[in-house]
């Protein structure tokens, strides 16, 4: 058992020959992975530590066998604890080799060195090592070809697992257990922040391991955007109250939103909500193995703006799981076919008038014969809160 993140070591051990096969097609030697969730991913690595910027942190998945973790010195005793045998650490930070010739001497070892190293270098990635490392690792290694990755990473963590699909109904379950409290903590008169921070608690007793998202808003009949961070205006009678979670709970979140009106809704509020719900369950029905994402945003545009294309959003929903927000994106562009075992969100948006607008999201997982709910989905009518 992997201790770090409580997957089995088969799971592990299946996610690498997969990307193996994968690479065997690409013609790749090695894949090179320098951030969280793909680390995490082939090794189970779970610690709150990224957050500290200072230190790169690698994993080398070669063509053949188990993957070899190069981390700093500091992070043995966890990584000891997954699946991976093969630990080679430095001292860090070391602003003279900051573990470089470490990873380039392991490179070399795992692809040969006349052979090609992928990298996730698509939409949605990142380098996470400094570029002047990466200036000084591709000199240390003038054979070897590093290239992109052909997008295999992405593929693979597209589609969860039984045992990932769980973690990250429970994270919903969490979220849903919170939502249900909110009338504990909100009501006309407290201010937004402490309902920001009230909620943070309430999921905190109900479960989440942290809750590294929380965004939402308190306006009259509707708000502005959805990411604002909270203000200490108190909430008012007609207000639109929203709040939008990206729980964790090992290591997986959810992400979906519930609305409130501060008293009795203005019918325009009521209207609006109603009609997300009704694109939210058209989404649902539409979610099928060999559905494009492309697809679900259409359904769901054609009920909230009329086929209008969208809002200033950009999408109605995306993938999820170790982050927040994941591939593929539900915009007209993305030809991503679902295939069982993705899990999406549904995040259609409605303006209620010029400046104000309500927002309702789901989470969602593809099965063979459709879609089935991961979070309890709302009904039709917005709750009311006293005011």
């Amino acid at each position: 058992m992997s201790a770090a993140q409580g997957a089995p070591e088969t799971e592990f051990r299946d996610r690498t020959r997969r990307a193996q096969t994968m690479m065997h097609e690409a013609g790749l030697g090695a894949l090179l992975l320098t951030t969280e969730p793909e680390v995490r991913y082939f090794s189970g690595f779970l610690t709150r530590f990224w957050e500290s910027p200072t230190r790169p942190w690698f994993l080398v998945v070669p063509a053949e066998g188990a993957p070899v973790a190069v981390i700093p010195a500091i992070g043995a005793h966890l990584m000891g604890r997954t699946w991976i045998a093969d630990i080679r650490t430095w001292r860090s930070p070391d602003y003279a080799d900051d573990g470089v010739s470490l990873l380039a001497e392991t490179l070399t070892e795992c692809a040969g060195p006349n052979g090609a190293v992928g990298v996730p270098s698509g939409g949605e990635t990142h380098l996470r090592m400094p570029l002047s490392d990466w200036a000084d690792l591709c000199r240390r290694l003038p054979g070897l070809r590093l290239t992109d990755d052909g997008g295999l990473t992405r593929s693979l963590r597209m589609t969860k697992s039984p045992g990932e699909i769980g973690q990250i109904r429970e994270s919903c379950a969490v979220a849903d257990r919170a939502f249900a409290r909110v009338p504990e903590i909100a009501w006309g008169g407290v201010p937004l922040s402490e309902v920001f921070r009230g909620f943070q608690i309430l999921c905190l007793e109900e479960g989440a391991d942290w809750v590294p998202y929380l965004a939402g808003a308190s306006a009259p009949g509707g708000y502005a955007d959805v990411i604002s961070p909270a203000d200490a205006r108190p909430l008012a009678a007609g207000d639109v109250l929203m709040l939008d979670t990206g729980l964790v709970r090992a290591g997986y979140f959810c992400d979906f939103d519930r609305n409130f009106s501060v008293g009795p809704p203005d019918r325009r509020v009521s209207d609006a909500h109603a009609r997300l719900i009704e694109a939210t369950e058209a989404g649902f029905a539409a979610a099928r193995p060999g559905v494009t994402a492309s697809d679900l945003f259409h359904v769901m545009d054609r009920i909230v703006t009329g086929g209008a294309g969208g809002s200033e959003a950009g999408r109605l929903g995306h993938g999820l799981g170790m982050q927040l927000t994941e591939p593929p994106s539900l915009i007209p562009a993305d030809q991503t076919e679902l295939r069982p075992g993705m899990v999406l969100t549904l995040e259609p948006g409605v303006e209620v008038e010029p400046g104000r607008m309500i927002v309702h999201e789901e989470n969602i997982v593809i099965r063979d014969g459709g879609a089935e709910w991961l979070s309890t989905p709302s009904g039709a009518e917005i709750a009311v809160l006293d005011a």
